[in-house]
């Protein structure tokens, strides 16, 4: 259910980041993308307007805070299957001693 709920957290947020840069694109694009050389012109981060800079730095720390609950949620789930079979494997053997 960990892994889970972090991958639907890391889809939500791969789709905020996609819409983000949809975004960033036609907020910059109208102004001269090139220059008279022909090389393009970068928009800094600086140079942004600050609602789409901090949604962009939060849905990136929201997508690495996703992925982090989904690799540890599927670990913590490997490692009790792992612990419930050696049981089981543990119980199963008991049971077959046979009295002399």
């Amino acid at each position: 259910m960990r892994a889970l709920c972090g991958a639907i957290i890391t889809a939500g947020a791969l789709v905020g980041l996609g819409l983000t840069a949809l975004g960033i694109g036609t907020r910059y694009s109208p102004e001269r993308a090139f220059t008279p050389d022909g090389d393009p012109i970068l928009v800094h981060l600086t140079k942004m307007d600050r609602p789409l800079v901090f949604i962009l730095i939060f849905l990136t720390s929201v997508a690495v805070v996703g992925l982090g609950i989904a690799f540890v949620g599927l670990a913590h789930h490997h490692m009790r299957r792992d612990r419930d079979f050696n049981w089981e494997k543990d119980r199963a053997a008991a049971q077959q001693r046979t009295t002399v």
